[in-house]
């Protein structure tokens, strides 16, 4: 999984900000709650959701997708 600042999935464009196309798990924390979605596009993302609100920490390749070093 890669690290993201983006306000957008680099995969399909599908804004962080917006609803997630699937909740595949929340759990809570000290901190507030970490939520797994799924993007329309596959890629699996952590999100945190506390007092600042909900963002994006990290997110995979859309299912399917490999990287430069798997084709080697």
């Amino acid at each position: 999984m890669t690290c993201t600042t983006g306000v957008v999935c680099p995969h399909c464009g599908w804004p962080d900000g917006a609803e997630p196309f699937q909740v595949v798990s929340r759990h809570s924390t000290a901190a507030g709650r970490t939520v797994w979605t799924r993007c329309a596009c596959g890629s699996l993302q952590v999100r945190v959701v506390d007092d600042r609100g909900s963002r994006v920490l990290s997110r995979s390749r859309p299912a399917g997708a490999q990287s430069n070093s798997a084709s080697r």
